[in-house]
């Protein structure tokens, strides 16, 4: 038995985070291999099909990501030519990042995403309400940690 309770693991905030993101993270998987993609792949093309042109800088500011997890992400995208990447011609050290035809197309396909996870959530007996009020606390957080990390 631990005499220090902070340190028990069923204390921790952490860890329901972590596991609630694999959890997630697994219901998804069949969906996305569905769309050939990876669940980080589909982020960034979530993020592409919402502003269509980024660049590197940018798309790693939204998933948080750095660059150099970034880029070969990337680069697996553009190997499936879903993406282009090209350097700004205004300052060549940026790379933009644009969808193609066939990555604004894959767009139609994921459409059906959202609502399956939905329903997969559902069956594990969380409804859509305690879902949204999950994703607020944890937007909160983020934005907080943002924020403060300026």
């Amino acid at each position: 038995m631990n005499e220090e309770p902070s340190l028990e693991l069923e204390n921790q905030y952490c860890f329901p985070i972590y596991a609630a993101s694999r959890v997630v993270t697994k219901l998804y998987t069949p969906l996305l291999n569905m769309l050939g993609l990876t669940y980080p792949q589909y982020l960034t093309m979530l993020v592409l099909w919402q502003y269509h042109t980024l660049t590197v800088n940018e798309i790693g500011d939204k998933l948080m990501l750095e660059s150099n997890t970034l880029t070969p992400l990337l680069k697996r995208l553009e190997n499936q030519e879903l993406i282009t990447r090209k350097r700004s011609s205004i300052d060549e050290r940026v790379v933009e990042i644009s969808l193609t035809k066939k990555g604004v197309e894959l767009k139609q396909q994921a459409n059906i995403i959202p609502e399956k996870l939905a329903y997969s959530i559902g069956t594990l007996g969380i409804d859509q309400e305690e879902m949204e009020k999950m994703k607020r606390t944890l937007q909160k957080l983020i934005a907080i940690s943002v924020q403060k990390n300026r």
